[in-house]
């Protein structure tokens, strides 16, 4: 299996979770720090799919980027840069923690002053060059930057289960699991030490209400009244191998700026550095030679002991992103129209990320791709691995953004440009609707085995590494490349109420 980036440099630390595994298998299994004990423990009867994992600390740290809302243009790539030191130094601070569970274990005080307090340090600083990016074109940085530098220790704790940001109720999807478990002190690793996932981060699909998930409320916008068509694009399942742990949209110019391997279609020229006349020029795995749009998104893993290509690079192995790489057996790529109106051609180059790969420690506000099963696709969950019967695929899902301010092809925090339709299906005033961006991937996945609170070769997406593998954190992005001709037949089709491709 191959990529189509350069070598990865090896990391000048150990292995992110390289500490915690060995202990994991050494005898006695690990003793956990658990710190900032979450409000809920009062109450022990709360949520109990919460519980996995509870006393295994990661870090949390203010997401810089998501409150960055008017850095002028000029300034935008020295801030992403920025950023991608920020999320660098979360990483390296992770892997102290993960390699350090006996000392912390031996002094209450480790985390914090050996840890958490030098990250203090270093964010502080790099929020400083922000500050001195945006002010060297003129810009007004915003006041009290500084409040962004301190981060703290997170139990392990599943997100809040009440509302999952686009306006949908959570549910306890079942109790399965939860009895007896150790909270991951004595379950085998699965080659990936304290990064999971854990038992409770997979559900039964038969035990996910149906319906229960409305895919109608800001996701799924097609609807009788407006524009009924659809276009789909057949642009494969990456066939050529192009995977790397780059980030365009996020993190431009920055080698590693996502932490964890990207699945790529569409476009051949993807990494960090291409331009958008490079992603012009360059080929494309799509059937209709128009679309030379790139859609990524993290790559499934089986956590079974493969060796893959990147098991010892960073955004890989290095940063517990491990095991055999599950590449989609269908991947389904379409456009759909608005319930209440027509929708606009989309403009070149804009790019487009739904979900939040820092969902587990930012909240979930921006959660938004869904698992399920085939033949069981009217039962959708966000925070759960589906555990599928026999004969049935893993299915994730994301439904774009289907509403464009009309001005950006992109926004400083990568999200303010685009939004969901509202309840009634209409977009925010200021908005106008576009072709809704729908990705569909099916996966061939042996089904893990969970028993006694503990789970062997499980899946799970790649992701960065304080984020613990959590299925909240499935995430998908998109840069429009289309020509002009094909945008505007998307949009015919759509409009017209045909099914186009």
């Amino acid at each position: 299996m191959g990529r189509n980036t350069r070598k990865r440099r090896t990391p000048l630390a150990t292995k992110v979770v390289a500490g915690a595994a060995a202990l994991a298998v050494g005898g006695g299994g690990l003793v956990w720090a658990n710190f900032y004990a979450s409000a809920h423990e009062e109450n022990p009867a709360h949520n109990r799919t919460r519980s996995a994992g509870a006393e295994i600390a990661t870090i949390q740290c203010p997401d810089v980027g998501q409150n960055l809302r008017d850095v002028p243009k000029g300034a935008r790539a020295g801030v992403d840069q920025e950023l991608a030191k920020l999320d660098k130094q979360i990483t390296e601070a992770y892997a102290r923690l993960a390699s350090t569970r006996r000392d912390q274990a031996g002094d209450a005080g480790f985390v914090q002053n050996a840890i958490l307090g030098p990250l203090k340090s270093k964010r502080t600083a790099a929020l400083d060059r922000i500050g001195i990016n945006i002010r060297r074109v003129g810009g007004s940085a915003p006041d009290g930057l500084d409040r962004f530098a301190e981060c703290k220790g997170m139990v392990a704790d599943q997100p809040d289960g009440g509302d999952d940001g686009n306006g949908q109720d959570g549910q306890d999807n079942g109790d399965q699991n939860n009895g007896d478990q150790d909270n991951g002190q004595n379950q085998g690793d699965n080659g990936n030490g304290a990064a999971g996932p854990f038992a409770d981060d997979f559900v039964d699909i038969n035990d996910v209400r149906p319906n229960s998930r409305d895919l109608e409320n800001g996701l799924a916008a097609n609807g009788e009244d407006g524009s009924t068509g659809s276009f789909t694009t057949n642009c494969g399942v990456n066939k050529n191998n192009l995977f790397n742990s780059d980030n365009l949209i996020v993190a431009p110019g920055v080698d590693n700026g996502a932490h964890h391997t990207h699945d790529y279609v569409g476009n051949q020229d993807n990494d960090a550095f291409s331009s958008d006349e490079d992603l012009a020029g360059a080929e494309t795995s799509c059937q209709n030679q128009g679309d030379k749009s790139t859609y990524y998104w993290p790559v499934l893993r089986l956590q079974d002991g493969t060796q893959e290509f990147d098991a010892g690079d960073l955004g890989g192995g290095a940063e517990g992103n491990v095991g055999k790489i599950l590449k989609a057996a269908q991947a389904e790529i379409k456009f759909v129209g608005n319930q209440r109106s027509d929708v606009v051609a989309m403009p070149r180059f804009l790019r487009i990320i739904t979900g939040d790969a820092k969902a587990f420690t930012n909240g979930v506000a921006n959660a938004n791709s869904s698992f399920s099963c085939t033949g069981f696709e009217d039962r959708q969950v966000t925070d759960k691995y589906v555990l599928c019967p026999e004969g049935s695929q893993v299915v994730r899902t994301s439904n774009f953004q289907s509403c464009w301010d009309g001005q950006n092809i992109d926004s400083a925090n990568h999200r303010d440009h685009v939004a969901f339709v509202q309840q009634d299906g209409s977009c925010p005033n200021g908005f106008q609707a576009i072709p809704q961006l729908q990705v569909r991937l099916v996966y061939d996945v042996p089904t893990p085995a969970v028993e006694n609170g503990q789970v062997q070769n499980p899946y799970a997406v790649d992701g960065f590494p304080e984020q613990l593998h959590k299925p909240i954190t499935d995430h998908n992005d998109f840069i429009n490349v289309m020509d002009d001709g094909l945008m505007n037949e998307v949009v015919d089709c759509i409009n017209s109420g045909e099914d186009c491709q």
